[in-house]
């Protein structure tokens, strides 16, 4: 997952949020626990410590000291429920104190006596050799005519440690579950709620200009996804109105174009062919009728892109030979590049059925070389194969000329694009033969890409569906 998308970082942010919460929600169950269970605990020590100091101790006088101890082991019999009992006179005399419990948990000896203290009932936690933790209350007791007591009674702390050790554990192995809950759930959700997102990316990354009608899935959700959903549309259909308002103009001016220069075409050779003519208007008439015959091409080469913006490669498409159409374009070439000393070798040996129409991918490999014997000086060579890989076919035309500089390579099928205007300009070059490949190609399904290396020539390959028949 892409750690910088959107759904990541709701996912992180959902998963964190939550496990946050999950972790001070356990902290404060497991302060409040300890606090309430010790609370508890020190609180029956406290009742404890009252009932014996105003049952017992308040009726020292009549019952002397040892009935007090006697009957403070009967009523509680400290050794055997793991108990402390401790009752002094305030001035230090022991009155009773208890034996050791049973378990051995701890040893009445080394237990401290309790700092004075003014308060009626206070408590402390002891730290015991073993490990073990004493929680003893206190009360110091005053009565008219009587000595004043301090009564002690502690219990281990032991039962609510283990219970809160044993909560610790199932919060700690509960929390990655929690975690992996909240995070399966979080990206879930996510999901779910990105969904129209990935709907209207789908359907844009498959709109292109010849598919401009088309609209992106809108969610009857009433939310923020639905308004950019019907913006985007409205800004599709915007854009759609001004393609086919420039394609409109482009072919209608393309073919009003024609019929005028066809016209003034013919009058500038007539008028060339003049027997009075001066050799100066003659030449001037020549150099018109040039530039007359590079317009026309610029115009068909408009009128031809025109023709396949409005679909018409996808059109009369069967099923034919590629090497068998490459092999009889080279042929026909070969008398373009004689004229340079250009020799054209074709390595298109295996039939290569493909579905397309025959003319317009005729006029692929026709531009292709047309472009390599351009520029390509010489004695130079060209090499056009047909290759198969896989499900596709593969016509690649590669020769050693001039080569694309870096910075021009990705724009060389751009419409009216010219690595070099001057260098163009002798060629006569309108910038316009590689965007009808581009455009035929697409058409057609097929992908096509250069290579280049300046100076030292370029391969074009043009990759496309071989056919299943």
């Amino acid at each position: 997952m892409n750690m910088r998308s959107i759904s990541f970082r709701l996912v992180a942010w959902h998963a964190g949020l939550l496990t946050g919460i999950f972790l001070l929600l356990c902290a404060v169950l497991y302060l409040d626990l300890r606090y309430f269970l010790e609370n508890d605990l020190r609180l029956s020590q406290s009742r404890r410590t009252r009932q014996i100091a105003n049952t017992l101790i308040a009726h020292v006088k009549q019952t002397g000291e040892p009935y007090v101890a006697s009957q403070t082991k009967a009523w509680y019999d400290p050794e055997i429920n793991d108990r402390f009992i401790r009752i002094t006179r305030a001035d230090g005399t022991l009155v009773y104190v208890s034996g050791a419990p049973k378990d051995g948990s701890f040893d009445p000896a080394e237990i401290p006596i309790f700092p004075p203290t003014t308060k009626a009932e206070s408590s402390r936690k002891i730290k015991l050799s073993g490990g073990n933790t004493l929680l003893i209350a206190a009360r110091n007791f005053k009565s008219p005519g009587n000595p004043d007591y301090l009564v002690e009674f502690g219990a281990l702390l032991d039962p609510v440690e283990t219970m809160l050790n044993h909560l610790f554990l199932q919060l700690a192995w509960g929390l990655p579950l929690a975690v992996v809950i909240i995070t399966v759930g979080g990206y879930l959700l996510v999901r779910r709620a990105l969904m129209p997102v990935e709907q209207i990316t789908r359907t844009a990354e498959g709109i292109t200009q010849h598919n401009l009608s088309e609209r992106l899935p809108v969610s009857r959700t009433g939310d923020e996804l639905e308004r950019l959903s019907l913006s985007l549309n409205r800004m599709i259909t915007r854009l759609d109105e001004a393609f086919q308002n420039s394609k409109r103009f482009v072919a209608d001016a393309s073919h009003d174009l024609r019929t005028p220069l066809t016209i003034l075409r013919g009058e500038l050779e007539s008028f060339a062919q003049e027997a009075q003519l001066a050799p100066e208007l003659r030449d001037r008439a020549g150099s018109m009728l040039e530039e007359v015959v590079h317009l026309g091409k610029i115009v068909d080469q408009l009128f031809t892109l025109s023709r396949l913006d409005a679909g018409e490669a996808q059109t009369e498409w069967t099923t034919f030979d590629l090497s068998e159409l490459a092999r009889t374009t080279a042929e026909q070439m070969s008398l373009l590049a004689e004229d340079k000393d250009i020799s054209i070798v074709c390595d298109a040996q295996q039939p290569v059925p493909v579905n397309g129409n025959r003319v317009r991918l005729k006029q692929v490999v026709v531009n292709l070389l047309d472009n390599a014997v351009k520029y390509t000086p010489a004695k130079g060579a060209i090499q056009l194969r047909v290759l198969t890989a896989n499900d596709h076919a593969i016509l690649e035309v590669e020769d050693n000329g001039t080569g694309v500089p870096p910075d021009a390579l990705p724009h060389i099928f751009e419409r009216f694009y010219r690595v070099d205007p001057a260098r163009s300009a002798e060629s006569e070059s309108a910038g316009l033969g590689l965007a009808i490949v581009k455009s035929i190609c697409t058409a057609h399904g097929a992908e096509v890409s250069a290579e280049s290396t300046a100076g030292r020539g370029s391969c074009f390959r043009v990759k496309l569906p071989r056919s299943k028949d």
